[in-house]
């Protein structure tokens, strides 16, 4: 069974910094396409970046703030934020996709993701 589960949420002021983690089991981490999306309430999910094979996409609103990493030994996902603002108050999710299309593709396609996580919310306050 694939599992992905997030951690590492919570409250900051703007321009804190938080680092999410996605703890995934059930297949091998480094095969799959593997992204973080966001929803805010009443909002599209959308995607925040997409990686595979050392081939890494970012939504223009992040670029320059978040990095997406992993610590393959773990199959843990990491995304650094750093200069949060309120935009960025969301649940965030990671997803995987078995597929090996372009990064991109996934980012601005979310239904392309084949498993997701419960999500760990984010709030950003002003």
């Amino acid at each position: 069974e694939v599992q992905l589960v997030e951690s590492g949420g919570g409250l900051v002021q703007a321009g804190g910094s938080l680092r999410l983690s996605c703890a995934a089991s059930g297949f091998t981490f480094d095969d799959y396409t593997m992204g973080w999306f966001r929803q805010a309430p009443g909002k599209e999910r959308e995607g925040v970046v997409s990686s595979r094979a050392g081939v890494t996409y970012y939504a223009d609103s992040v670029l320059g703030r978040f990095t997406i990493s992993s610590d393959n030994a773990k199959n843990t996902l990491y995304l650094q934020m750093n200069d949060l603002q309120p935009e960025d108050t969301a649940v965030y999710y990671c997803a995987a996709a078995s597929t090996g299309y372009s990064v991109r593709w996934y980012l601005n396609r979310p239904t392309g993701m084949d498993h997701w996580g419960k999500g760990t919310p984010v709030t950003v306050s002003s």
